[in-house]
């Protein structure tokens, strides 16, 4: 009896936990789809991206959540 709770809270947080993973700070992932679709973003470019989607139900996107890195600011000297 016991089992029952525990097992419709386990099919209840899998969405939640799937949607809270982190996302690596790069700019293209694989969006995995199954029984819960989540991202593999770990690519550089949508051509590295690709062999891995290949036979699999999944594709290459870019990332939204993608942080380019900052430029570096210019000091400028006292003259």
């Amino acid at each position: 009896m016991r089992t029952l709770p525990l097992i419709l809270l386990a099919v209840l947080a899998a969405p939640a936990a799937a949607a809270a993973q982190p996302y690596d700070n790069y700019p293209v992932c694989l969006r995995i789809y199954g029984p819960v679709r989540y991202d593999q973003c770990r690519y550089t470019s949508i051509e590295q991206c690709r062999p891995s989607a290949q036979g699999i139900a999944g594709q290459c996107v870019t990332n939204p959540w993608y942080q380019p890195p900052a430029e570096p600011t210019r000091r400028h000297r006292a003259r």
